[in-house]
């Protein structure tokens, strides 16, 4: 469950130290060839390009490299390339951009290359040049030991695997071990047919169709991912982030419940790169100390902006963070009154998409700065926040025949007008067990004038994984003080 973006992931969360990732993996050089088509061969039927520019950008583990420095944190990578022109340009861009490599020379085999024929937005066709197999005995040594010098610098290690050749079993093996040793959290783009030589790794990221065929079952709905998903734990145990296309993400985590997150791309011009952002974001999050649903999210916000871009792409933070303020005119107007029926389905609707949903309550009388600093304090704790209401003949039951000094009506309209308030549920019992059971919040909030062990439904949410939060009081404030002061 992860914060509503609009909230707080725009927050700069790492505010010491840039943190350092270790890339190992296939890289490559794309290239691409533009100009203008209009009009056909008169050699043979095909169009014509009128060659107008060329450029070349970092590839597979380089581009997830090169997004890990526009993000915001340092690089180690490790990967393999021949003796060749495009591994000299390879090294130039890396450099520009601020990425340390150990790119290791394997002079039987060419540098994995990419070049793409453009005219306008449209792509025509992709030449390749790769490997036919794995790099010999000694170039995998080398491999191995650039990875461990790598691994003892990084927060984070993560092994893009392309296929390509690099990750023969000795070298994933190693590699692997090595980070294990060094306890290092280790993030894999899998590539594999099947998922067993992972395992070891803290978490994958495969996307659909890697998921279908390393089970044999269909991954094209929410349902059916989390069928496959459940039947891959006999290959690897650890989390799981499918990457499913327009169909957004679907994260697992053992033992927490499955989320499913829409995709955030607003246009699709190009999808090349977009899982190496995706990839990038992930591990920067993680490395920053964000939990594994944040580091979801933004992820998805990454994969979105980059497939809105022609080719393959870098996405900075600034990009980012503009992406995720976007996304605060989709999300509810705050303040909205519910029945306890709404909020129910409210509340299932964010947990869905990954959202803490807190809960808080109380009467909210007369609001002071205690007050504000309660509501305040426990958006922070999640990311939507339903407040409880007791309700006009609740409060008299509970304070006397004189009050409430405002109406039922009022106190919500008063409550939901707070910036930190997304819904407002007016309550008749004397206590909101009922309206806690109905609703289910991931985080209670209530003030520390109360044990947790006095906190009403605290042993609910804690028996479904969730958890209590106490918020300091706020001295010398309280409606009833008010009250008095006006009396006197």
């Amino acid at each position: 469950m992860h914060p509503n973006p609009g909230k707080t992931l725009r927050l700069p969360l790492d505010t010491g130290a840039r943190k350092t990732i270790a890339v190992i993996g296939d890289v490559m050089i794309d290239r691409y060839l533009t100009g203008k088509i209009d009009r056909i061969s008169p050699e043979a039927p095909v169009p014509i390009l009128l060659h107008s520019n060329d450029r070349a950008v970092a590839g597979g583990a380089a581009n997830v490299a090169v997004n890990i420095v526009a993000l915001g944190s340092d690089v180690r990578l490790v990967g393999v390339v021949g003796s060749d022109p495009d591994a000299e340009d390879l090294r130039k861009i890396l450099v520009e951009l601020g990425v340390a490599a150990s790119l290791v020379i394997d002079p039987e085999r060419p540098t994995i290359s990419k070049t793409r024929i453009v005219s306008g937005r449209q792509q025509f066709f992709r030449i390749d040049r790769e490997f036919a197999s794995e790099p010999c005995e000694d170039v995998q040594k080398k491999i191995v030991h650039a990875a461990r010098a790598a691994i003892l610098e990084a927060d984070v290690v993560l092994l893009s695997d392309y296929g390509k050749g690099l990750f023969s079993d000795l070298v994933l093996k190693h590699v692997i071990n090595a980070a294990i040793t060094a306890g290092k959290f280790i993030l894999v783009d899998p590539k594999r047919r099947t998922f067993e030589s992972y395992r070891g790794a803290d978490m994958i990221k495969p996307n659909s169709s890697e998921l279908s065929a390393a089970t044999g079952l269909p991954c094209n709905t929410d349902r059916e991912v989390e069928a496959a998903s459940a039947a891959i734990k006999s290959q690897f145990d650890g989390t799981l982030l499918v990457t499913r296309a327009e169909s957004g993400m679907s994260l697992m985590k053992p033992g927490k419940p499955v989320y499913h997150f829409t995709t955030s791309a607003l246009e699709v011009a190009d999808v090349s790169g977009a899982g190496d952002t995706a990839l990038a974001a992930l591990a920067v999050s993680i490395a920053e100390g964000r939990s594994i649903e944040e580091a979801a999210v933004l992820s998805n916000f990454a994969s979105g902006v980059a497939v809105s871009k022609l080719g393959t792409a870098i996405v900075s933070r600034t990009e980012l963070n503009a992406a995720i303020a976007r996304s605060e005119t989709t999300v509810q107007h705050p303040g909205s009154l519910a029945s306890p029926l709404e909020a129910a389905e409210k509340a299932a609707g964010w947990r869905q998409k990954g959202e803490r949903v807190v809960f808080t309550n109380g009467c909210f009388d007369l609001i002071h700065a205690g007050h504000v600093e309660l509501l305040s304090s426990a958006a922070r704790a999640g990311d939507r926040l339903i407040v409880g209401l007791n309700s006009d003949a609740s409060i008299q039951k509970l304070k006397g025949p004189t009050r409430p000094i405002q109406t039922e009506t009022d106190r919500a309209r008063i409550v939901g007008a707070i910036r930190a308030v997304d819904l407002v549920v007016i309550f008749d019992e004397p206590t909101p067990i009922a309206l806690i059971e109905k609703i289910s919040p991931d985080v209670l909030v209530k003030g520390a004038d109360y044990n947790e062990d006095q906190v009403v439904g605290g042993d609910l949410v804690k028996a479904r994984g969730g958890r209590v939060v106490l918020v300091p009081i706020v001295a010398g404030r309280s409606s009833t003080k008010i009250v008095e002061r006006i009396q006197l």
